[in-house]
């Protein structure tokens, strides 16, 4: 999908309720205080039109870290997949390229994200962690003049004149070296998003030392730290989220 068509695939999913595989969802904007601030954070509740919640645990555990992601796709097959029925592999938040903050199910609760072969281990670090995923197609081919999707070479994302819609890393990232760009809103609402995060639950605003942002930890480092961490911290292979193309200054310095 061209990354100029984003915004109109984004706005059918808020007007139908329906990801791409028809699943109908409701949706109510919501706002909810921060605590200890005087901010609100605004939201929209996605449920299931037939209330299947067969996708996460209702099972509550003490959260001590959040998990950052993105999506590797578009936003109604992003909904799609981490709805789909008794697979128990979804996330309580994911984040429109429009800045929606779309709450899936209570953050208290649970389901698998990390992965087989997470350090530490899937169900017990899926269990105190917080996954937020960002809308976000991931890396990107070059293919002549455009820039594709790593699912088809026809999937045209952009031009190399597009400077804006993509990153090109000066060293490749896990041997990958274009990006597709984090929107604006998608920043500002996961600024506030950790606000809420942080405070609600009590995980500590800390993020990992800049020389270990991008690199998979141990066994004894990764699992035990306090704080905002991302998807790569877990895996060593097979994932990108969140690697250098996201600009993690900006993050660090909004929330903080």
């Amino acid at each position: 999908m061209k990354a100029t068509s984003i915004p109109r695939h984004e706005n059918s999913f808020f007007t139908s309720g329906k990801d791409s595989h028809g699943k109908k969802f409701d949706l109510i904007n919501k706002r909810i205080a921060i605590k200890n601030s005087s901010e609100e954070m605004h939201y929209v509740q996605c449920k299931r039109e037939n209330n299947d919640s067969s996708y996460y645990y209702k099972e509550k555990n003490e959260k001590t870290q959040i998990v950052l992601h993105f999506t590797a796709g578009y936003l109604k097959g992003d909904i799609a997949t981490l709805t789909t029925q008794s697979s128990h592999v979804s996330v309580p938040f994911i984040l429109g390229r429009n800045g929606t903050i779309l709450n899936m199910w209570s953050s208290a609760y649970w389901s698998y994200h990390l992965g087989p072969g997470a350090i530490g281990g899937n169900t017990n670090g899926s269990k105190k962690t917080i996954a937020i995923e960002i809308s976000n197609i991931g890396y990107l081919k070059k293919v002549g003049n455009n820039l594709v999707s790593a699912y088809s070479n026809s999937d045209v994302y952009c031009s190399l004149e597009d400077t804006s819609l993509y990153t090109k890393l000066e060293s490749p990232y896990r041997e990958q070296e274009y990006f597709a760009t984090f929107t604006n809103n998608q920043y500002e609402s996961l600024i506030v998003l950790l606000k809420y995060l942080t405070a609600q639950y009590d995980i500590p605003v800390a993020f990992l030392p800049e020389d270990q942002l991008y690199v998979t930890g141990s066994a004894d480092t990764i699992p035990n730290f306090k704080g905002i961490v991302s998807h790569v911290n877990y895996r060593k292979s097979g994932k990108w989220d969140l690697g250098p193309a996201f600009d993690w200054n900006r993050l660090i310095e909004g929330i903080i």
